[in-house]
């Protein structure tokens, strides 16, 4: 065999070795093995709590009869458009506040962090004393805004939970209330990320608040805010504790949700594949909107 044959053949085996390596991501013999018993675990959690719950709910509610006793049930249509109205208005009216109190936020002074700090407490309250705190809070007969609109003006206040609206308008409000520092501060860290280059581009250009703003600050925080409301949209369809601890679905279950309609099904009327069946009627807008979030978390230039 010549001296070239010989090269020729050693480059084969060089240019095969990396070809079989990339094939087990460049972890071979011993190291492979460790590989899959620290992946193992993983895989058998996200089987364990993700696909199994999954597959099961499927399961329990694939039986046509189910849906049609559902369709056939007024409350159902009651629950869904109270939750259209409570993620509609709940994500959009937060979403916008949280954006405006970012701008806020982002001033340089001791009392404006010190103001934050106190902000952010509902957030880190639990949301089971948080929301009893609500409920109590516009209680009709002994709640605290009710005491106070009598001591300051003399006047009762109405029953709040004991209308469909108003119960309706206390669950998104306190709904809002509890998870909008949180938004705000995503969006807070979004608005520290926008190099001050820019803004200082725009102010030797002349262009000073508002223009500032709709040239500078809305096309970089744009795509931002969008995958902001559509993951707050999708917690939203399965938010179950404002609901259930603010107004209690009541009266009369005029405020229910979706959420807590299969709660209701599956644990007080002890229909569990009903219940199954009313959370799996949201599904044909929960996954479109997970679609669509996945698409807008590709990263894109001149996007934050």
């Amino acid at each position: 065999m010549s001296v070239t044959q010989q090269a020729l053949t050693a480059g084969r085996a060089v240019v095969a070795r990396p070809a079989r390596r990339a094939l087990y991501g460049g972890v071979v013999g011993s190291e492979y093995i460790w590989a899959i018993a620290f992946a193992l675990p993983y895989v058998a959690v996200f089987f364990a709590f993700v696909v199994y719950p999954i597959c099961y709910g499927i399961y329990l509610g694939d039986q046509p009869a189910l849906y049609a006793q559902l369709f056939a049930d007024p409350r159902y249509f009651t629950a869904v458009i109270n939750t259209l109205i409570y993620v509609g208005v709940g994500v959009n009216v937060k979403m916008f506040l949280a954006f405006l109190l970012s701008g806020f936020f982002m001033r340089k002074r001791w009392w404006v962090k010190a103001l934050l700090v106190l902000y952010i407490l509902p957030w880190a309250t639990p949301a089971l004393p948080a929301y009893m705190s609500i409920h109590w809070f516009v209680n009709g007969q002994w709640g605290m805004l009710n005491n106070l609109l009598y001591y300051l003006f003399g006047i009762d206040g109405p029953i709040y939970l004991n209308d469909h609206w108003m119960g309706l308008a206390c669950n998104i409000g306190a709904y809002i209330w509890k998870n909008m520092p949180f938004w705000t501060i995503i969006l807070l860290a979004g608005r520290m990320a926008i190099p001050q280059e820019l803004y200082e581009a725009a102010a030797v250009d002349g262009a000073t608040g508002m223009r500032r703003f709709l040239h500078v600050t809305y096309p970089l925080m744009a795509n931002l805010y969008l995958v902001c409301i559509l993951l707050d949209t999708v917690f939203a369809l399965g938010d179950f504790n404002a609901t259930f601890f603010v107004s209690g679905g009541g009266p009369a279950m005029q405020t229910e949700v979706l959420a807590t309609l299969g709660f209701r099904y599956a644990f007080t009327v002890a229909l569990p594949r009903l219940g199954v069946a009313t959370v799996m009627t949201a599904l044909p807008v929960l996954i479109p909107l997970v679609v669509i979030l996945m698409r807008k978390l590709r990263p894109s230039e001149g996007q934050l």
